[in-house]
């Protein structure tokens, strides 16, 4: 007939008629309780989760997750086109100013966490080491089960909610995603908490149970969320860049580096970050 009807419209209709499918039963709660820490910020668990979040879209895009362990607050969740450094780079420094810094990330053995190593740190855990924040491996998914949870309700609303929406990119999804986030926080009650996240977090604060640290006011902050490679200047005294060679005014044969930010900025520095030193910035081209 030609006639297009909007899903929700149909869902409507369908409680409406007592035609819609049954709930679950709600499960019975766990005889036995998982171990959680007991102060906020002492543990967060980080993970991603690849879904297919958007009407008509095969790719699967990944969800970074992030969920303090002791009051079950969900302190990040942004999509992204793909699970990389530059990804995490974003991701992680917006949660820590807007929350503070935890003492612990639990995360997985992905290579961004895990070095080859066991005395290195890859480039992601010297960017959190910088800041007093150290990493915890889970050998199994199971080992997360907080944060898979998290990822079980972000699978069941989001793909739903942008289809009514007509929400097609992560760029939009994240447009409304921290107000999801935090209407969690402050309105779902937790199963095992039987009390809503900042409900759980107030009472922590409460009995001074807190470990967050406030985001320092560091020169270096931009630069340790950036992708740093070493780089040679060469004779005449330039570095490529792009598709370009640029001059950087330090003599040739001297090694400086190259930082991506995220948001697409290029910053050369005379040296890796130091605690204590201030950064050399020689060259800084901005994203357009």
């Amino acid at each position: 007939m030609g006639v297009q009807i909007d899903p929700a419209t149909v869902r409507r209709w369908a409680l409406a008629h007592q035609l819609a499918h049954p709930l679950p039963a709600p499960r019975p709660p766990a005889s036995r309780r998982r171990w959680q820490c007991l102060k906020i910020g002492a543990l967060w668990q980080l993970d991603a989760t690849p879904h297919r979040w958007f009407p008509g879209d095969p790719k699967n895009y990944p969800l970074l997750d992030l969920l303090d362990d002791c009051s079950r607050v969900c302190t990040g969740a942004t999509i992204y086109h793909s699970e990389d450094l530059l990804a995490y780079f974003d991701f992680l420094p917006t949660a820590f100013t807007e929350h503070g810094l935890p003492l612990e990330l639990y995360v997985d053995c992905h290579s961004l966490f895990f070095p080859q190593r066991p005395d290195a740190l890859t480039q992601l855990g010297a960017a959190l080491h910088f800041y007093g924040v150290s990493l915890r491996y889970a050998r199994t998914p199971q080992a997360k089960g907080k944060i898979e949870r998290q990822h079980q309700y972000w699978q069941g609303r989001l793909p739903a909610l942008f289809a009514a929406e007509s929400i097609t990119t992560p760029e939009t999804a994240n447009g409304l995603l921290p107000d999801l986030r935090r209407h969690r926080n402050a309105h779902e009650i937790h199963r095992e908490l039987q009390r809503t996240p900042n409900a759980a977090a107030r009472a922590a604060h409460r009995d001074q149970r807190s470990v967050l640290r406030p985001v320092p006011r560091c020169p270096w902050w931009p630069y340790i969320w950036s992708r740093r490679t070493q780089l040679k200047v060469g004779p005449d005294g330039r570095v490529p860049i792009s598709h370009e060679r640029l001059r950087v005014g330090v003599s040739a044969g001297t090694r400086v580096i190259h930082c991506l930010q995220p948001n697409g900025t290029i910053s050369i520095l005379a040296h890796e970050p130091k605690a204590g030193e201030r950064p050399a910035l020689l060259l800084q081209i901005r994203a357009q």
